[in-house]
């Protein structure tokens, strides 16, 4: 099987070539260029394509993808909310993920991001390159004692329940299905239960039809005041002005994004010598407690391999024609 790799950083090729190692009758080839309407003309002669969460796998893309012959989407990532499963089955395309690399990385890297807003690390650090030592703006409060509310509650989310637990959270949780592992440590409550006693908001579910833009004005309205709001899942579950809006409030002592509405061509590029057509981040990082990330939160050693490996295995087992439970079909 030949596989078309788009979207190659360099971190991408060395743990994808580390891996290929132990996978025999797979060929890779690397290009720079993402997936989009311009450059899938380049999988003409390959099996295959790998594609990330920024990449187009649209209907038209998927259509020019079609017609060289490509049958199988290998999705690197877990969310898939940028393909068009309806035009994938049309083609008898078939799309593979990876559910789940390192769910500690993403609620780590949530964490992270719920300590660096609350404690304004980001200030205190740029202060003290100055030599400036003082504390003002600075201050936050204690995690332990507080109350975390957890949206969305699979491996990513149960990871997350796991730390805050660790700090001496009281943990709740919002979720269509209870996650029997956490019965002991965390109650599962209405998501207005959730928004009314939050200290720290963390969002970990997937962008569907009902929960896009889950975090807009009228839910932000009734939060605590005070509230820590963290996103590392997907940019659209918050919509963008409301949050400034809210923030504006003024509703949110630390926001927390790695993820963010219009993000896209931003995602793992540097940008440093352009003006940006969008002025979402420089809006959002105008306001002093608001950490913004790049996208970074699987960015590990340990969830790069997994995610090698678990790409591979789904070209093998598309290869041997066997069915996988990283399928994504039109009605996941």
């Amino acid at each position: 099987m030949k596989i078309l790799f788009y979207d190659t950083k360099s971190y991408d090729e060395k743990f994808f070539r580390e891996a290929l190692a132990n996978f025999h009758g797979i060929e890779i080839e690397f290009t720079r260029s993402d997936l989009d309407i311009r450059t899938a003309s380049l999988a003409q002669g390959f099996d295959a394509v790998c594609a990330f969460v920024s990449s187009d796998v649209s209907a038209p893309v998927l259509t020019i993808l079609h017609r060289q012959g490509i049958r199988l989407v290998l999705m690197r990532c877990a969310g898939y909310n940028n393909v068009d499963l309806k035009a994938a089955a049309e083609y008898d395309i078939r799309i593979m993920r990876v559910p789940g690399y390192s769910p500690e990385a993403v609620a780590e890297h949530a964490m992270a991001l719920a300590l660096a807003s609350n404690r304004r690390i980001h200030k205190a650090y740029n202060k003290v390159r100055e030599n400036d030592f003082s504390l003002n703006g600075l201050m936050g409060f204690n995690f332990y004692g507080k109350t975390a509310g957890i949206i969305g509650t699979g491996k990513i989310g149960a990871a997350m329940c796991r730390i805050c637990h660790g700090f001496g959270m009281k943990v709740i949780a919002y979720d269509v299905y209870e996650n029997p592992s956490l019965k002991n440590n965390v109650e599962y409550v209405s998501l207005e239960q959730l928004l009314a006693e939050s200290d720290l908001i963390s969002l970990h579910c997937p962008l569907t039809d009902s929960t896009y833009h889950i975090i807009n004005i009228d839910t932000i309205k009734k939060m605590k005041d005070g509230v820590i709001l963290v996103n590392t899942s997907r940019g659209a579950l918050v919509n963008t002005e409301d949050l400034i809006e809210g923030i504006r409030l003024p509703k949110f002592s630390g926001v927390g994004l790695d993820v963010y509405e219009e993000e896209t061509r931003n995602v793992f590029e540097d940008r440093s010598d352009e003006i940006l057509e969008h002025s979402t981040t420089a809006r959002l990082l105008s306001f002093p407690h608001v950490v913004i990330t790049s996208h970074q939160g699987f960015f590990t050693r340990e969830a790069l391999s997994a995610i090698a490996d678990t790409t591979l295995l789904n070209a093998m087992d598309a290869l041997a024609g066997k069915p996988s439970a990283n399928d994504v079909t039109h009605s996941s």
